[in-house]
């Protein structure tokens, strides 16, 4: 496919965004990244060598930064964000800053500069806690966010759905279920990838809340749609909202171990009952896939595999490392 559209991403050195670029140079876009580099450059300094990249380093609360980088860009993918319940009630102030306020600030320079598409980076946390565990969530559920990070997120799609309608930069807000998978910025952090890594170690897994649903996708199928958004015809998409995952892919935390243990029967495990985080929903991903066609490439099964490989055969050196965690 030959284009000259040219996307930024913020956020783009990050686990998804790394991901993404790499999605995007591949389809012949150009790609800029703004980030600032909070975890390291390592993720996207290879790309440096490819023509259709361009790097800023620059925050997205800086609005001089912001002036320059949506320079002669047509769509942007928003993923700058503080990711996750630990990392925003940690620094609550710092979340609600860049996860709403600075959001605001891309759009809105964003649609001065005449940009066409603005893709936001939402969550399944938005849905908080589904009323009948006997039925699906999907986009025309109500909304109960019982995180600081579901609430900013939550703030965000209401600003840019409720934009003027003849807006030149339209706006598509994409709930991501829950993350997991090989990134050139990994993160052990997340379910899968945590639970798997301390299995695949020998340690024993302590698991709270076992009960508790919600769905997953991998890295590489959330990079996807993004891109399925750029493609689509774009009255198929402005000020519209789409889960991203597959409906067969949602599983509770016991359903998740009994997959690992399959590939790790000597695993050990035990269960606690606490319900610190009561998240609890199971997601249709119907409307994406009716629209869109899309569909994931990757599942949970199939990709723990990987995640032990690398965690056995000494990919990193120190998995237990900082540097592979938000928080």
């Amino acid at each position: 496919m030959e284009t000259t559209k040219r996307v930024l991403v913020t956020g783009g050195a990050g686990y998804i965004g790394s991901v993404l670029v790499r999605l995007l140079l591949k389809q012949n876009y150009k790609v800029r990244v703004l980030d600032n580099l909070l975890f390291g450059g390592e993720s996207i300094v290879e790309l440096l060598n490819d023509p259709n990249f361009e790097f800023i380093k620059g925050d997205v609360r800086d609005e001089q930064i912001l002036n320059i980088a949506l320079q002669n860009i047509d769509i942007v993918a928003n993923l700058a964000a503080i990711v996750g319940d630990p990392a925003c009630a940690k620094e609550p102030e710092l979340a609600k800053v860049v996860n709403f306020e600075a959001v605001k600030m891309v759009y809105q320079i964003a649609n001065k500069l005449g940009v066409d598409r603005f893709i936001f980076a939402s969550t399944c946390s938005n849905y908080g806690k589904m009323d009948d565990p006997n039925t699906f969530v999907d986009e025309s559920s109500k909304l109960a966010p019982v995180s600081l990070y579901a609430e900013t997120k939550v703030a965000t799609e209401n600003f840019l759905l409720n934009q003027p309608k003849e807006n030149k930069c339209k706006p598509t807000c994409l709930r991501f279920s829950t993350v997991y998978g090989l990134s050139p910025r990994m993160r052990f952090d997340l379910t899968v990838n945590e639970f798997t890594k301390e299995l695949a170690l020998g340690r024993e897994l302590v698991i709270f809340g076992e009960q508790f649903w919600r769905p997953y996708c991998h890295v590489v199928d959330l990079s996807r749609s993004v891109i399925a958004v750029i493609e689509a015809p774009v009255n198929k998409v402005e000020f519209n909202v789409f889960n991203v995952g597959s409906t067969i892919e949602n599983y509770t935390k016991k359903m998740l171990v009994e997959e690992i243990v399959k590939q790790l029967p000597d695993s050990k495990i035990k269960y606690v009952q606490r319900n610190d985080d009561p998240r609890d929903y199971k997601v249709s991903f119907k409307k994406i896939n009716d629209t869109l066609g899309f569909d994931i490439s990757r599942t949970v099964p199939e990709e723990i595999a990987k995640i032990i490989k690398v965690v056995k055969e000494d990919f990193f050196k120190n998995p237990d490392d900082d540097k592979f965690k938000n928080c």
